[in-house]
């Protein structure tokens, strides 16, 4: 394997360790590879390319870290050892709490030797390359202020598999959540978080390494990771495994076409002038999408601009359906016949250097026929074009000096309602969020979901389009507030929320099977401690978000009263629903996680049900565990690291801190219920 991220070869670091020569850092490459690849896989920027294309790339970096000669080994030492006490102490003093558990979860044997001088010299060189192949945020700003979405850089060549696709296996909620932190932190923090963490180093040889790999600010480097807990056990995982990894085909019958249209290029050229008419409207003006081949009536149908379904502004007004299907085709640009055969063009074949995203259970292949035009026009620095088929909603945005770096986004909104087809989103820009309203909506306004008792800022509509209106917290822990949009139409006024996705999440309040929009004092309430958790939900393809608070605890120590909220995120593709169980106590700014779940019926309207609890501990010092049930749970029971009864939907024990329990629950009609965990 080759890469070009690795071309240049490092000059030798200025340092007084030992010399190390060829042979020994191979055999130090050799014996700690997969040590080394995870340390790549990890610092790489997660976005790039997808999980297959960051594999191949770490496995690269790795092959090519070998010195031309004798060198000058770093003379920070490969990994110091250290107790668990003096890991505490470093955690402590770096301002993070110790986790215990993660300490206890590294692997033991392999990854805990010292590697020596020439596994230090290998590893500089992994980090100098891993931070070189990171994206410049400057070039991800210019792309945000374009109205677009931030494109990694171009991957190398090689190395290349072909014909399989290789990625490691998926994790749990756990793994994915401390993906989605990495990926927020920049190629340094990423590289400070794992020599921190893997490998073990104190703050001062983490600065050293960094600077030594060309970093610009180590210091700030490690101030950013602070951003991110040390879950380190979760490194064990199969996700993040780069050397245990999946194999997959790619996709067969586009490899055949392909191979079909090496064979007769010629013949293909002329196909393509017959099938788009004149010069202006060949696969040239087409711009991002990729070079044309033989399609079938219908799939030349679905490309033609001319054939797009086109609703009249009057339609919703008598029609029984109020989704999507009723929205007129609005924006400056609906007429322009250049712009929507492009975005047809790329999205029935998009191009390399195309950008495409979709929500989980989203199909993206090309229309089966002509879609409906919602929306074509110019939104901040981009031209975008809305488009339905009746199963998705398609967004294609290109910049205002051309077509290169065209975005592809899809959203699955089969069963839309009239609150889920309320607004869509048309583009992000520093920090700010416009929205496509339906045609129903009268009014639209800004509220910050953590200020209950604020009033609503009013937004201005222009043909259906918002003004900007500021995105919700981007990163978690940074959550100072949560901005919604509200919306008022004949049927009454709803809030929606922005996750990163198409299709705002409808929010609601209540109890399942009873919830409604989340908009009135008793809801803003029930809502405001419980907002920044919406963070952790994002890019899941979320349909709605209900919040029920399901139980009120009185506080030992007379330290007053704790809310228990549950929380049931609903996606569009019906299965990957998120349920968090929270616990909110007087003065706090912001609830705690008790406990979540995937795919579970609990707190949902099948079996609005639910139990969960959490230790506490009391202003007076003493711990507790506290657990509450939902109405309708006669006793609630603990075992294991605490034990005992108590009658009613409340349980308040004392207990050691770090205790462990097991909760069930006994309900009116004789069956059990188990706590969420």
């Amino acid at each position: 394997m080759q890469s070009q991220h690795a071309a240049r070869r490092p000059a030798p670091p200025s340092s007084d360790g030992p010399l190390v020569d060829v042979g020994q850092a191979e055999a130090a490459l050799v014996e700690h590879y997969p040590r080394l690849v995870r340390l790549a896989y990890l610092m790489l920027p997660p976005e790039q390319r997808g999980r297959s294309r960051r594999v191949l790339t770490a496995h690269a970096l790795v092959q090519r870290a070998l010195p031309r000669g004798r060198t000058a080994a770093p003379a920070i030492p490969a990994q110091p050892r250290q107790s668990a006490d003096g890991r505490a102490a470093h955690a402590a003093r770096a301002g993070r709490r110790p986790d215990r558990a993660a300490e206890a979860a590294r692997p033991a044997r392999a990854d805990d030797e010292d590697g020596g001088p020439g596994y230090a010299l290998v590893r500089l060189q992994v980090v100098r390359t891993a931070l070189r192949a990171c994206p410049s945020r400057r070039r991800g700003a210019r792309r945000r202020r374009a109205g677009l979405s931030a494109l990694p850089p171009l991957p190398p060549l090689l190395p290349q598999v072909w014909g399989l696709r290789l990625f490691p296996r998926s994790g749990g909620a756990e793994e994915l959540a401390l993906e989605q932190r990495l990926s927020a932190l920049s190629g340094p923090a990423r590289a400070a978080w794992v020599l921190r963490g893997p490998e073990r180093l104190s703050d001062d040889d983490v600065r050293a390494v960094l600077t030594d790999a060309g970093a610009a600010d180590a210091a700030g480097a490690l101030r950013e990771a602070d951003r991110v807990p040390a879950e380190y056990r979760l490194l064990g995982s199969p996700a993040f495994d780069p050397c245990s990894l999946q194999a997959r085909p790619t996709d067969l019958v586009r490899r055949r076409r392909r191979l079909k249209a090496a064979l007769a290029a010629g013949a293909a050229l002329v196909v393509c002038g017959a099938l788009f008419g004149l010069p202006d409207d060949g696969w040239g003006p087409d711009g991002a999408a990729a070079p044309p081949y033989a399609l079938n009536r219908a799939a030349q149908a679905a490309l033609d601009p001319g054939k797009l379904t086109r609703v009249s502004p009057a339609v919703w007004k008598s029609s029984a359906r109020t989704d999507f299907s009723v929205w007129p085709a609005r924006g400056d640009l609906a007429g322009d016949a250049g712009l929507l055969r492009r975005a047809l063009a790329v999205w029935a074949r998009p191009g390399e250097r195309v950008r495409v995203s979709a929500t989980p259970g989203t199909p993206s292949g090309g229309p089966a026929g002509p879609p409906q035009l919602l929306y074509a026009g110019t939104v901040d620095n981009a031209r975008v074009v809305i488009l339905h088929d009746g199963l998705r909603i398609t967004r294609y945005a290109e910049p205002l000096d051309g077509a290169e770096g065209a975005a592809l986004d899809f959203a699955r909104v089969d069963g839309a309602d009239r609150a889920g087809a309320s607004a869509l989103v048309l583009g992000r820009s520093d920090g700010n969020v416009r929205y496509l309203t339906a045609p129903w909506v009268r009014a639209a306004g800004a509220r910050d979901l953590r200020e209950p008792g604020a009033d609503t800022a009013d937004l201005s509509l222009t043909d259906g389009v918002t003004s900007p209106l500021a995105g919700p917290a981007p990163k978690p822990g940074s959550c100072t507030s949560w901005n919604v949009l509200e919306l008022t139409d004949g049927a009454g006024t709803r809030l929606v929320t922005d996750l990163g996705e198409l299709v705002p999440a409808v929010l609601t309040a209540g109890r399942p099977g009873r919830a409604g929009a989340a908009t009135g004092e008793k809801a803003l309430r029930t809502w405001s401690p419980f907002a920044c958790s919406l963070a952790s939900m994002r890019s899941a393809g979320v349909r709605s978000v209900n919040a029920w608070a399901f139980a009120e605890q009185p506080l030992p120590d007379a330290s007053g009263s704790a809310a228990w909220v549950c929380t049931r995120a609903e996606t569009w593709q019906g299965g990957g629903t998120r349920v968090l169980a929270q616990f909110h106590t007087p003065g706090a700014p912001v609830g705690a996680v008790a406990a979540r779940a995937e795919d579970v019926p609990q707190c949902g309207e099948r079996e609005p049900r639910v139990l969960a609890g959490v230790l506490w501990k009391s202003g007076a010092g003493t711990w507790y565990l506290l657990a509450a049930g939902s109405r309708g749970t006669t006793s609630v029971t603990a075992t294991g690291g605490v034990e005992g009864t108590a009658q009613g939907n409340l349980l308040t024990l004392e207990a050691e801190q770090g205790a462990q329990a097991d909760l069930e629950g006994t309900l009116e009609n004789g069956d059990r219920v188990t706590g969420l965990r």
